[in-house]
């Protein structure tokens, strides 16, 4: 398996969005170019390259309040085949309440406190919003770090996209 994940929490909103204007000023000013002379599979030239064979699930992604989330897993078919997938019914069934997935989306775009999620007249009662709160902080979706509020912990976050443009595909 591999596995890395990166976060930079200790840059302040102003280092982080200045970062991210001189990146989207950089890709406005010239698209890159295809990192492989095959265009659409670059990622499994990639793969190819460095030999991995199997299943690979990778992202960088900025996130409100948290900075830059780099992170990368890779596991064989074989791998994947043989574990017993019923351990992983409760960490997939957090996601499966439309509720729940409103929840994740409003914490990962920065609205983390019970208060600000309470005002989301859409997520219900305050008994049902901690409900759904507790079942995805049980799953490991989500973490407490303070009282009140919560966050997608980095290592989350990635897998988190990827559940999401797997649904979309």
């Amino acid at each position: 398996m591999y596995a890395r994940v990166m976060s930079e929490p200790h840059r302040s909103v102003e280092e982080r969005l200045a970062a991210l204007e001189a990146a989207v000023a950089a890709l406005q000013a010239s698209p890159p170019e295809p990192e492989t002379s095959t265009g659409d599979l670059w990622v499994i030239d990639g793969l190819r390259e460095r030999e991995i064979a199997g299943v690979v699930m990778a992202g960088q992604v900025e996130v409100p309040d948290a900075g830059p989330v780099m992170w990368q897993v890779a596991r064989t078919a074989d791998d994947l085949a043989q574990r017993n997938w019923t351990e992983f019914a409760a960490t997939i069934d957090a996601l499966a309440h439309p509720v729940r997935l409103m929840l994740m989306q409003f914490i990962h775009r920065g609205i983390r406190t019970t208060a600000e999620l309470q005002q989301q007249e859409e997520l219900g009662t305050t008994g049902q919003l901690h409900h759904h709160l507790r079942q995805l902080v049980a799953a490991g979706w989500l973490t407490s770090p303070r009282r009140g509020r919560y966050e997608v912990p980095p290592e989350r976050v990635v897998p988190l996209l990827t559940v999401m443009l797997a649904a979309i595909h």
